[in-house]
């Protein structure tokens, strides 16, 4: 027995290295999907190549193989080695990302296994899964009667997307992304990384990839919360008369934040004036910005929330604050971490939205599902729900893709996917202003949202 153990050590040692251009392929992934400061757990660890070359400091690595447990031991003297065939009932270590590289094509009872690794997560905790194509099951089954990769143990789970999904499901988990890698598996300078990075992205090559992965997350429990509503106002007076009357009490308790900057009109006095007024359950504040743009003016909001959610109600009442309860309730009852509005499905009162902003909106929505690999339907409806702690994660983060959006809506959307956070959108009704005019300028503004789709591109997809 022990013989056999070393063997299956030495011989994964031999084919990793024979193979490495294909490993350090799945090293820049999960670099590229699991924050640096995240606590990992990973199973099927191998020799624990894999977690040698991530940053993050808090990291776990498991095998259910004795051979590779013990290679594991003695090549991880500053990591935590764990036995995966004895996991506890009940455990207080949990984990932010536990990593599946590949491990439930080893599994005998898939469904058996995450329910009992669903006892190491936290409401947030995110499980990564790759697996391979089936569509390379052919190829791979030749080039291991050739000995060019390691021979299977016994006869792997060859496992679809929905296979996985489904076995996810059954265990109260959801889906948050799905992407794929990896079509050329030998390395040419320059033309791997055009077929690996940039090909591997696009339809119909994506297919075709060797490599699939999806990020899961646990359903979580019902569960009521705080709620801090910002609303950035400028040149609003109009719409800010009888705000109070218009508004819902959500959750547990409800803030008000007004942001007021740079008005013509006298919005900051209605705003003044309407507070002084009101005798109601909910409490309110305003604040003035000195800075310019609804990005700086939420960013300000933001940081004088003391409520576990944040809400952003764009002033000029298109999205009426009525629809408020339906974001509410996608995050209380743990479908969602981040939830957006969608103007784009129900028909639009007629001067709600001019045509070339319809066609630009249509346009974004493509572009963010590539980027994203989650679908998104409406990328600027300005109506926005999230925790506040995962606000200052993106906030922590927010020099990854630079700080340029002068509306916030793109800078919070790439942070919460950066975050692998649920994106859920509520269908809203979408109302002709009834007072003032946009502040938005169609052209020169879609230049620059385009600018950031392009670089979010290089950053998220291509790199």
């Amino acid at each position: 027995m022990l013989d056999n153990n070393l063997k299956i050590a030495k011989l994964w040692q031999k084919y990793y290295l024979q193979n490495n251009y294909y490993h350090q392929d799945i090293h820049r992934l999960v670099k590229k999907i699991i924050p640096p400061d995240a606590s990992i757990l990973e199973f099927s660890s191998r020799g624990g190549e894999l977690l040698a070359e991530l940053p993050n400091k808090n990291k776990t690595a498991s095998e259910f193989d004795n051979g590779l447990l013990q290679l594991l031991y003695s090549k991880n003297k500053k990591t935590r080695v764990i036995d995966a065939k004895k996991l506890p009932s009940r455990s207080k270590k949990k984990y932010d990302y536990i990593l599946l590289s590949h491990t439930l094509s080893e599994i005998d009872n898939i469904q058996d296994f995450i329910g009992k690794i669903k006892v190491l997560c936290r409401d947030d905790t995110k499980i990564v899964v790759f697996h391979f194509n089936y569509l390379w099951k052919p190829l791979l089954d030749t080039v291991e009667v050739l000995g060019l990769i390691m021979p299977s143990q016994k006869e792997p789970n060859w496992l679809s997307q929905s296979d996985i999904d489904n076995f996810f499901i059954l265990e109260s988990f959801v889906k948050v992304k799905q992407g794929q890698s990896f079509l050329f598996p030998f390395f040419v300078p320059f033309v791997s990384d055009l077929l690996n990075r940039i090909f591997s992205q696009i339809p119909p090559f994506s297919y075709f990839c060797l490599t699939r992965y999806a990020v899961y997350k646990p359903i979580k429990e019902k569960k009521d919360f705080s709620v801090s509503i910002i609303i950035p106002a400028r040149n609003e007076a109009g719409n800010m008369k009888r705000i109070f009357n218009k508004i819902p009490s959500l959750g547990t308790s409800t803030e008000i934040i007004f942001v007021e900057g740079h008005s013509r009109d006298d919005t900051y006095a209605t705003i003044k004036k309407e507070i002084a007024n009101y005798k109601g359950p909910l409490k309110a504040s305003l604040c003035k910005q000195k800075g310019k743009g609804k990005g700086n003016a939420v960013r300000l909001g933001f940081s004088k929330a003391h409520n576990e959610l944040l809400m952003i109600l764009d002033a000029d009442l298109t999205v009426d604050p009525k629809e408020l309860p339906k974001f509410y309730c996608a995050v209380r009852d743990g479908i969602a971490d981040f939830v957006m509005g969608s103007r784009l499905v129900y028909p639009m009162e007629k001067l709600a939205m001019r045509t070339l902003n319809i066609f630009g909106n249509k346009f974004f929505s493509i572009a963010f599902s590539f980027l994203l690999d989650q679908r998104i339907k409406d990328t600027l409806c300005g109506t926005k729900v999230l925790f506040r702690k995962d606000y200052l994660m993106i906030a922590k983060n927010r020099k990854f893709f630079g700080d340029f959006d002068p509306f916030g809506d793109y800078d919070l959307i790439f942070g919460a996917s950066r975050l692998n956070l649920k994106i859920v959108e509520v269908p809203i009704r979408y109302k002709e202003r009834t007072y003032g005019k946009t502040n938005i300028s169609r052209f020169r503004h879609g230049l620059l949202l385009l600018q950031m789709v392009l670089f979010a591109a290089r950053k998220l997809k291509f790199n």
